[in-house]
């Protein structure tokens, strides 16, 4: 059978579908304008039942400034203006001093969306974008029906983009149901609902264009969420706003858009919706978002030095004392090449897994350890504040290491029968650190053991024993540091 003929069977069955439904025959123009008018019918509904859920919110952040002291516009004559000339302070003697600057305060105004999507009794729960909510001094919402309120933020998180706010109404009020977002797929017909550029309560529809988007690398946009991608239209002011189902449901939150010209070009993107629910939680429970926590410091994989078997993943460079890592037997050197049977692809990808797990799981990772493949079995922590993680511990070995190249020989000025590695980061604080380890310093030797890459290096590091011996080669002289793990 011809393209063109199954092409006209498909249309058929379609029709006939349709004058099933409608009791009208196919092809003619009742029929399609039936079809045009469930569809446009079911927009409607849509909007109906969507709208009262979406929400104005109103920022006010107060800056405060120095503004430099303001001379009078006749001193441009200078002195010789005849006219005794007040200082500042309204202190006329006849000095005419420079001006002393003051301190002013301005009303920082911002705009965004957000969603209802909790009650608890006459309390009611907004999600919508941190970067919405930023650093507000005073918060407002508008509902649907013009009614406003005064809220309060309950918790903001700048790793996702999300924040909740919070404000009471003796009036029940309309909330979102949430969707599945694991169950959508690209062609699905969406709606973005919000109040771009000012003009409240505004819908466009479109389809969602792509999932599992990341965030632009180098960007100040979010990147521990993978990012719905649509062509419905999305524009300044809709950021918190809700991306809903033909069901009317929620399946994202409105976050930003690709634009060279600062408007729609038809590339937004959304924050799942199953991310909102797992933070929206962890606002309400803990006034904060966990995030599981390994207890390492990772990068991508050295070009070469060490053995990985070919594998992408996350390189291991060094493991917090006392950390979930450390319990569970990751060393220095470990390429991380998958979590709970995920392949992982680069650091990024592993700081997002790991980062969406919750506190207290277990999970499996598939590692590569000198060109071995093993399986560890780790179970996470919260994640701490950079000070508690200071406090508990240090870094270990606290130093980064590279292949001594024939460029590094060069810019070092070494001969080339020199063989090492190159410490490229001293972590501040670490042990590495105290015993005066610097960057730029070449390990020649770990313990007895001659180095000559980076198997070597870290293959003599996890060696047992708590006291390493490094000979550094430093600016044509040799030391002798030692390091207590």
């Amino acid at each position: 059978m011809k393209k063109t003929s199954k092409f006209s069977l498909i249309l058929i069955m379609a029709l006939i579908g349709w004058s099933s439904l409608y009791g009208e025959n196919p092809g003619s123009s009742s029929a399609n304008d039936s079809y045009i008018y469930a569809m446009q019918d079911k927009f409607r509904e849509v909007a109906r039942t969507t709208l009262p859920a979406v929400i104005e919110i109103n920022v006010t952040e107060i800056v405060k400034q120095t503004i430099p002291g303001q001379a009078f516009p006749w001193n441009f004559f200078g002195d010789s203006w005849p006219f005794a000339l007040p200082d500042q302070n309204n202190n006329n003697n006849g000095n005419n001093q420079a001006p002393q600057p003051q301190e002013r305060e301005f009303r920082k105004e911002g705009l965004g969306s957000g969603v209802l999507v909790r009650q608890d009794g006459r309390k009611y729960y907004a999600v919508t974008n941190n970067h919405v909510v930023g650093e507000a001094d005073e918060i407002s919402v508008k509902l649907y029906d013009g009614r406003t309120f005064d809220a309060t933020v309950v918790g903001t998180d700048s790793r996702t983009d999300l924040a909740l706010i919070t404000f009471e109404s003796r009036e029940a009020l309309p909330l979102m149901t949430l969707a599945d977002s694991e169950q959508l797929m690209v062609g699905d017909i969406v709606f973005a609902v919000g109040n771009p550029l000012g003009f409240e309560s505004t819908v466009t529809q479109g389809i969602i264009s792509a999932l599992g988007r990341k965030a632009q690398e180098g960007s100040t946009i979010a990147d521990f969420t993978d990012y719905i991608q649509t062509d419905a239209a999305i524009n300044p002011g809709n950021s918190g706003g809700a991306l809903v189902n033909l069901k009317g449901q929620l399946i994202g939150i409105n976050t930003w858009i690709a634009s060279g010209s600062g408007g729609s070009v038809g590339l937004g993107f959304a924050i799942p919706v199953n991310t909102v629910k797992r933070v929206v939680d962890d606002f309400i429970s803990k006034g904060r978002v966990e995030y599981g926590w390994l207890g390492v410091t990772i990068g991508n994989p050295p070009a070469e030095g060490i053995d990985l078997n070919g594998e992408t993943g996350a390189f291991t460079g060094n493991i917090f004392a006392g950390s979930p890592a450390e319990k569970g037997g990751l060393l220095p050197g470990d390429l991380i090449t998958a979590v709970d049977g995920q392949k992982v692809d680069s650091s990024d990808q592993l700081q997002r897994l790991i980062g969406t797990l919750p506190p207290g799981r277990e999970i499996s990772l598939d590692i590569i350890r000198l060109g071995r493949k093993q399986n560890l079995r780790i179970r996470l922590d919260a994640r701490k504040t950079e000070e508690e993680i200071g406090r508990d511990g240090g870094l270990w070995p606290g130093i980064s290491v590279i292949s001594l190249t024939d460029e590094l020989r060069d810019q070092l000025d070494v001969a080339g029968r020199t063989k090492g590695v190159v410490v490229a980061y001293v972590a501040e604080g670490s042990s590495s650190a105290a015993a005066g380890i610097r960057q730029g310093d070449i390990v020649t030797r770990v313990n007895s053991t001659r180095i000559g890459d980076l198997t070597d290096f870290y293959k003599a590091l996890n060696d047992e024993g708590d006291e390493i011996n490094f000979r550094i080669l430093r600016e044509g002289k040799e030391i002798l540091l030692g390091i207590v793990k």
